[in-house]
């Protein structure tokens, strides 16, 4: 082998080896994930299922009221305590994502207030989406607001219950209109 070879060998070797050994070497920002200890996460992770908790109960005390099983005397109550405890937990989980600061009183209340539009924002979003869900009639009469899936569900019922011509009169297997025999016995239907 010639020297000038062994050299350009060993200099591309050496390349090689700052390349791979250079994120060994970088000081790298930690993320937030990262900068929080064990504790800091489960308070974080409590906080946010604390939320999902209360804006679904929310939802569902709107929804009893809307329909009647929560008397109009103890719905005001109710409600605000539960928009107060999730704007208690709205304010935690703000103060938890940015860094810990003085908070004055009047900056607490104005915390507060915006925990609380967001909150009924979000149910106002929720009561928008479902009251332009499409109402269909059940069989007795009363109008339901349903998801999509309901309405198609209904739709095969309706449609299946259209089919349907009775029962076989020697085994009593249900028929539709279309069979001239019954599948379970092969009587002839009339």
């Amino acid at each position: 082998m010639d020297l000038g070879s062994i050299f350009l060998i060993l200099a591309l070797l050496t390349l090689v080896g700052l390349f791979v050994s250079r994120p060994f070497f970088e000081q790298r920002k930690p993320s937030v994930n990262t900068r929080l200890n064990a504790r800091e996460k489960q308070k974080l992770s409590t906080l946010l299922a604390d939320r999902d908790r209360i804006i679904n109960s929310l939802r569902e005390l709107d929804f009893d009221h809307s329909v009647g099983k929560i008397p109009e005397e103890d719905y005001p109550a109710q409600r605000t305590l539960l928009l107060q405890q999730g704007a208690d937990v709205l304010r935690q989980l703000d103060e938890f994502q940015v860094s810990p600061q003085t908070v004055e009183t009047a900056e607490t209340v104005e915390t507060v207030e915006t925990a609380e539009a967001r909150i009924e924002t979000a149910i106002a979003t929720r009561r928008s989406a479902v009251s332009s869900a499409p109402s269909i009639e059940n069989g007795n009469g009363y109008a339901e607001i349903d998801d999509n899936v309901e309405v198609l569900i209904a739709a095969r019922r309706r449609a299946r219950h259209e089919k349907s011509a009775g029962f076989c009169p020697k085994c009593g297997n249900p028929v539709q209109n279309s069979d001239r025999f019954c599948t379970k016995c092969g009587a002839t239907l009339k």
